[in-house]
C-alpha cells in the first residue's frame, strides 16, 4: 500500500514536471517564430545585386535580357507572414536562342536576403511602380 503511494506521488511529480518542460518548450518555440516573423521585417538593403546574383545562375542565358524592370522594396503579407518582396519583369532568352517573352516574377526576401523567387507574379505585381533595371540587361556569363 506504502509502494502505491509512493508510485502516484512520483507519478504526480513527473506529470508536473512533463508539463513545466514543455510548456517552455512551447514558449521557446513561439519566441522563436516571432524572432523569426520580425527577421523579416528586415529590408533588403542589396536587392539589386541579390537579385542579379541569382538571376546570373538562375537563366539559362544571361546575356541580352531585354525590357527589364524592378519595383523598390515592399512589407507585404504573404501566407499570413510579414516580408519584404521586390517585383521583377524581365525579357530574357530560352536556350535556342529565342526571347521567350515578358516574364513578372515576385522577389521574396527574409532577414534582408533573397530567399526564392516566385515566377508568373503578373497579378501579384499589377500595381507595382517599376523603375528601369539596366544592370539586369548587362548580364553576360
Amino acid at each position: 500500500m506504502i509502494q502505491r503511494v509512493i508510485r502516484l506521488r512520483q507519478l504526480r511529480w513527473l506529470s508536473v514536471i512533463s508539463a513545466l518542460v514543455l510548456a517552455g518548450c512551447s514558449s521557446d518555440w513561439m519566441l522563436a517564430r516571432e524572432r523569426s516573423e520580425q527577421a523579416n521585417t528586415t529590408p533588403p538593403l542589396h536587392y539589386k545585386d541579390d537579385i542579379l546574383a541569382f538571376m546570373h545562375t538562375y537563366l539559362n542565358d544571361p546575356n541580352g535580357v531585354r525590357d527589364a524592370f524592378v519595383s523598390e522594396p515592399a512589407l507585404r503579407t504573404l501566407n499570413n507572414v510579414n516580408r519584404y518582396v521586390v517585383c521583377l519583369r524581365y525579357n530574357a532568352r530560352k536556350s535556342d536562342g529565342r526571347y521567350a517573352g515578358r516574364k513578372d516574377s515576385l522577389v521574396l526576401f527574409r532577414d534582408g536576403r533573397l530567399d526564392r523567387i516566385i515566377d508568373n507574379a503578373r497579378g501579384q505585381c499589377k500595381d507595382a511602380a517599376y523603375q528601369p533595371f539596366h544592370a539586369l540587361e548587362q548580364l553576360s556569363r
